[in-house]
């Protein structure tokens, strides 16, 4: 079976949707059809871009283009999961804990999967390697960003009982403990709640997309199967790392808790 291509026509008359949404926003007085509007530009801009230089790095098939192309994913991701805590530690703190934690966990769970499980020929091939490093960095960055920012709010609001044990001589381990397993678990109900909504509540898009591409439905739920399980694994190491990094940033050789490490994202600052 052939895949179905999409002309241009195909995807302006999908567009019409939004001509429904923007109505609304007007009816409702929403003040959304601008932000939609636009939103809906940038989404199409790159999204073509991405699609004209992918088929380039296709073409050349090269494992420096590949891992260029990797990187620039990889430090955007790092970039957001820095931007969206309220708290930031500073010197650039958030940006090196996140890329530290973002690339480790990408990078362990794409290339365990390129060389074990889907194995192309060379593995890294960047019409697997890509879009593979691309589905997991878009969980990954959900995973670490919810870590990082359930860390630094809640050491902020647990200020005085962290403080309370490290004067009664807990380590500072011991003390930060219960917020470390707190953030982590905040980090992991997502991809907990996706998998057990996966084929009874919904048709994943990996899946859906092979088979609209006609592959067979049986093989298509092998592969998403897979890929909930890679998304799963990255989003445990990318939030753990996180945590773990971020924490240590908030200590000293005394076993202090070091607030003044720390400063509220001020509004308007991405």
């Amino acid at each position: 079976m052939k895949p179905i291509l999409l002309t241009w026509p195909d995807v302006a008359i999908a567009s019409l949707l939004l001509l429904v949404d923007g109505a609304l926003s007007i009816w409702l007085r929403l003040g959304l059809h601008r932000p939609l509007a636009i939103a809906a530009g940038r989404m199409v801009v790159q999204l073509i871009a991405v699609g004209l230089i992918l088929r380039v790095v296709f073409a050349l098939a090269s494992p420096v283009a590949t891992l260029a192309v990797v990187l620039v994913m990889t430090a955007v991701a790092a970039r957001e999961v820095a931007a969206r805590p309220e708290q930031r530690l500073v010197r650039f703190g958030n940006l090196a804990v996140g890329a530290s934690a973002v690339t480790f966990a990408t990078f362990v769970t794409a290339i365990l999967a390129l060389t074990t499980a889907i194995r192309p020929t060379p593995w890294y091939d960047p019409r697997y390697a890509i879009p593979l490093a691309g589905i997991v960095l878009g969980n990954v960055l959900n995973g670490a960003s919810l870590a990082l920012d359930g860390l630094l709010g809640g050491v902020v609001r647990e200020r005085a009982a962290i403080e309370a044990q490290l004067a009664l001589g807990a380590p500072y381990r011991q003390a930060m403990r219960g917020l470390v397993r707190a953030s982590v678990r905040r980090a992991l109900l997502p991809i907990v709640n996706t998998m057990s909504a996966a084929g009874v509540v919904t048709l994943p898009g990996i899946m859906t997309g092979q088979i609209l591409a006609g592959m067979d439905p049986f093989e298509a739920a092998k592969y998403q199967i897979l890929l909930i399980f890679l998304l799963a694994g990255g989003s445990g190491l990318a939030s753990v790392s996180v945590v773990i990094l971020a924490a240590r940033r908030l200590t000293d050789d005394r076993q202090r808790l070091r607030l003044d490490r720390l400063e509220t994202k001020r509004p308007g600052r991405g």
